[in-house]
């Protein structure tokens, strides 16, 4: 405990200081009472009961009043004047800030100047630009910190813990940041602009959003033109480390593209603080006149605009900010009508709900086109079987349908020559049909036949065992096979259509009526062949040939 004394002679804790350190390495310049209602806001319930106002500020601030006392004596922190009202303004060294990047988790190019001096004129800017994070931060008192306080402070804890939600953390806060319309990040040029506040919270809908501060000092012409500076850094391109142009905002802030034809600029929030003379009421107004070639949209038929290059500019009290947070409806989209909670005022809700309905459409006309298809696949298939149906054979001796199977069973063939015996009659009547065969007829009839002397070239297939075509006896065995034909020559049987018996009877009847039988005059034909012609000699003989 000596030597945490020693180093930390004002008794603060790591986590105080740690509060310090990211709240003003986010907002460069603030009071003890803004750091400890960032940093730790359960601290402002728990001491209610103290008798006035300034007991309760000293009371709840004083544990952030040591860890900046201690900061300031290890070089980290510095006073920097005082405030209208005589709080005491607190700012970092470079030391500090270079701490304060480890905090926050940046990088030290990127945590601006160190604001000293800007509590020489009593900082009313800097505290009204505080005042709007917190308003847009809304932070909330950690319940468990408060679990043996008196039931009124949980109460109260837990009502403000109930309350709409900030957008954010304090690390998702920049304030003072340079946008160069000429130069570079860490040099600008002439002509650019300094954004009071830029936030970055896309895990709340918001991946950036530009926000300005005023005083109400301020004239529409001169809002104007730093609203026209903003363009010129919005329109600003660079080439990024892919070689490739892209707007320069997009080489430090990461935001989704935007949809083909309506990609707007990131918005800019306009936040009036009631101090000076102008008041908001005349001043907007003039404004939107003023920039409404900036942020004017292009009508679509839905109704809904596309903001294609544009820039959507919203304005808000701070006091109504304080009141209500950025889920109020208290903030006004130029070129609406009508109060908005700042998501939808700066996004596009009539174009989402023009894409929902769009998309709804389509489905629904897929949907119809898809009953569609499927109705005319069931015309088509029902006109397809009634035709079928239509061509369904019947029994020529019954007249019944024939069923699928036996339908492809007559119409088989094999090189063109029928397979089925009987294709005009159903399987009844076939089998009926083939009972009238003797069985030993029937046992030929089934029996494979035998090619004989068929060879390598009697490829032409015999599937059904022939019939006589003078009494209708099917072929035996034998007959078939002196009758069957090898390769491409004809039959060597004279009478290929008669059965062995007709064959015969033929014979016979050929011999009873010419006297001489068909197979004596193929002998005689034979032995005439085989006797040679004699040989004439002479010119005689030549002329006869």
């Amino acid at each position: 405990m000596a030597g945490k004394r020693k180093n930390n002679p004002a008794g603060s804790t790591n986590s105080y200081r740690g509060d310090v350190l990211r709240v003003l390495g986010a907002l460069k310049v603030a009071t003890a009472d803004q750091i400890q209602r960032i940093g730790a806001p359960h601290l402002t319930f728990r001491h209610a009961d103290k008798p006035t106002p300034s007991k309760q500020k000293q009371a709840r601030t004083a544990s952030h009043t040591a860890a900046l006392s201690d900061m300031r004596g290890h070089g980290l922190s510095e006073n920097g004047g005082s405030t209208e009202t005589g709080d005491a303004l607190r700012n970092l060294t470079p030391k500090g800030l270079l701490a304060a990047s480890y905090e926050l988790n940046r990088a030290v190019t990127e945590m601006g100047s160190t604001a000293r001096g800007a509590g020489s004129s009593g900082a009313s800017h800097p505290m009204a630009v505080n005042e709007t994070v917190i308003a847009m931060l809304r932070p909330k008192p950690n319940l468990a910190r408060l679990a043996v306080d008196p039931p009124h402070v949980q109460a109260a804890a837990q009502a403000a813990v109930d309350g709409p939600d900030g957008i954010g953390t304090i690390a998702s806060y920049w304030t003072e940041v340079p946008l160069p319309a000429t130069g570079t990040w860490n040099a600008p040029g002439k002509g650019g602009a300094q954004a009071d506040i830029v936030l970055t919270a896309p895990q709340d809908g918001v991946p950036l959003l530009f926000i300005e501060v005023d005083n109400c000092h301020e004239t529409a012409e001169e809002l104007a033109d730093k609203l026209e500076k903003y363009a010129r850094f919005f329109r600003r391109k660079v080439k990024d480390t892919d070689g490739k142009e892209r707007p320069m905002w997009r080489t430090r802030w990461t935001v989704p593209e935007g949809r083909y034809g309506d990609a707007p600029h990131p918005p800019v929030l306009l936040v009036f603080n009631r101090l000076g003379e102008r008041p908001p009421e005349r001043t907007i107004p003039r404004l939107m006149e003023l920039t409404r070639h900036l942020w004017q949209g292009e009508r679509q038929r839905g109704g809904h605009h596309l903001y294609d290059g544009r820039i959507p500019i919203v304005a808000v009290g701070l006091g109504n900010l304080r009141k209500h947070g950025p889920a109020g409806p208290v903030f006004l989209r130029f070129g609406r009508d009508h109060m908005q909670p700042l998501l939808e005022a700066i996004g596009n809700p009539r174009r989402e709900a023009a894409d929902v309905r769009e998309e709804q459409e389509t489905k629904a006309r897929q949907a119809e086109y898809q009953a569609q298809v499927r109705r005319a696949a069931r015309e088509h298939d029902a006109k397809k079987a009634a035709e079928r149906e239509a061509r369904r054979p019947a029994c020529a001796n019954c007249g019944t349908r024939f069923t699928d199977e036996r339908w492809e069973a007559a119409e088989k063939t094999n090189w063109g020559v029928p397979v089925d015996t009987h294709p005009q009659l159903c399987d009844s009547c076939k089998q009926k049909a083939g009972a009238v065969v003797s069985p030993a007829a029937d046992t030929q009839e089934r029996q494979k036949p035998v090619r004989g002397e068929a060879g390598l070239d009697d490829f032409w297939p015999a599937p059904q065992r022939p019939v006589c075509t003078e009494c209708g006896a099917a072929f035996t065995d034998e007959r078939w096979k002196a009758t069957a034909r090898v390769g491409w020559s004809p039959s060597p049987a004279k009478r290929p259509s008669l059965c062995g018996d007709c064959d015969q009877r033929f014979e016979s009847d050929l011999e009873q009526t010419w006297g001489v039988s068909h197979r004596q005059e193929e002998r005689d034909q034979e032995q005439e062949q085989a006797v040679p012609k004699q040989k004439a000699t002479g010119w005689f003989s030549r002329l006869r040939s």
